[in-house]
């Protein structure tokens, strides 16, 4: 409950926007884990008397909300169609959808917002409809 109420909001604050790595994925879910390792403690094993750390698949299986990195994607997705809802008369929207004048630096682009939401497309995750953004899991019931 406390991890729900307090830390996960402040570690979540503005993912809406985030373009997250495999690294960077990875690397939170390593920190959620330490954090469910901090609450939940050590576990005491039956066969050798020992204390040790509690595994992945345990802590998963004593913390059933989805992986953190799974509900930065769906919140993403979330505020991408908040954004396409607005409509053209809101400053937010041209950022959005808007392209920026210049030459590129030297390298691989870093991924963009808008580069998220295609994949998610292309995925078949969220789809676009007109005026709104439905949001459709596989079973074809709303996430």
């Amino acid at each position: 409950m406390i991890y729900r109420t307090v830390i996960l909001p402040v570690v979540l604050c503005g993912c809406e926007t985030w373009s997250l790595t495999l690294r960077e994925e990875r690397r939170l879910r390593v920190s959620e884990n330490r954090v469910f390792r901090r609450i939940f403690g050590p576990k005491r094993d039956e066969v050798t008397e020992e204390w040790r750390k509690l595994h992945s698949e345990e802590l998963n299986d004593l913390y059933s909300s989805p992986i953190i990195s799974r509900v930065i994607k769906s919140r993403r997705i979330r505020g991408a169609g908040r954004v396409a809802r607005m409509g053209e008369r809101k400053d937010v929207y041209w950022v959005f959808m808007g392209k920026p004048e210049g030459k590129r630096p030297l390298g691989r682009p870093r991924r963009r917002c808008e580069d998220n939401i295609k994949i998610f497309r292309k995925l078949e995750v969220g789809v676009w409809t007109g005026s709104s953004w439905l949001m459709t899991g596989t079973d074809g019931g709303h996430l």
